[in-house]
């Protein structure tokens, strides 16, 4: 997530990058995220500047902001995003890189030390992938049990039931991990048809936009409801 994915130059995303500042989806160029689609992004400390205020009068309305990975790892920009977000207006959560390596406890405490808890703040964010992550590879029933070491911690802090990040090749081999739970997904180009008809409830669709009041690209993802539904997820209210 954030900046983890490095921009491609070429065929339609290099496209879309020729139409410049703003909400570029609006055009039509992206075709497949449909235009009553709520948009919104991700970031890290690798977006060096953003001016929330001018991203949300471009239309962006929700962000998931980097706070934590693993047990040591606390985005340095994290809580700076974090107020200058909320100040903006703009629905924000924040989301946590989970680590194959560490205990999922102590990955919570960390989490938790870190992430305010704040009422309307969007569910906590779990980002589950391979790539980036330690050379362990547990098995199904080991991850289970240190997610659900995480979850437990978590979830009772914010009184939220957490969201999950997962890409195609995560939930193939960890599907099971997954069952029952709200999933954000990754998928360039067109949609997740990965999932076998289960649904998403927000979807990464780039990985090198351009935002006006974000400098340099950044991931974009759309909600799967209405502003509603978004407000009423800070609430704890899932979408039917």
């Amino acid at each position: 997530m954030g900046s983890r994915w490095v921009a491609r130059g070429g065929g339609l995303l290099g496209l879309a990058a020729l139409v410049g500042a703003g909400l570029w989806w609006r055009t039509g160029w992206a075709a497949w995220v449909r235009r009553d689609h709520l948009i919104g992004v991700d970031v890290s400390h690798h977006q060096v500047a953003i001016d929330w205020s001018a991203a949300r009068a471009a239309g962006v309305s929700f962000a998931f902001i980097k706070a934590t990975e693993g047990v040591t790892v606390t985005d340095p920009a994290f809580a700076e995003r974090w107020r200058d977000a909320g100040r903006a207006g703009v629905a924000r959560g924040a989301y946590h890189f989970f680590t194959f390596c560490t205990p999922g406890r102590a990955q919570a405490e960390h989490f938790v030390a870190v992430v305010p808890v704040e009422a309307g703040a969007l569910p906590p964010l779990v980002d589950l992938e391979l790539g980036g992550n330690c050379s362990a590879r547990p098995s199904v029933t080991q991850l289970e049990g240190e997610l659900g070491e995480f979850l437990r911690v978590v979830e009772p802090r914010f009184g939220q039931a957490a969201i999950l990040y997962v890409t195609e090749d995560f939930q193939a081999q960890y599907g099971a991990v997954t069952a029952g739970r709200e999933l954000f997904v990754r998928e360039l180009f067109a949609g997740p048809a990965w999932l076998s008809g289960r649904r998403w409830l927000f979807w990464q669709f780039h990985d090198g936009g351009h935002v006006e009041g974000i400098e340099g690209p950044v991931d974009l993802d759309a909600f799967g409801g209405s502003a509603e539904e978004l407000r009423g997820l800070g609430r704890g209210a899932i979408p039917r």
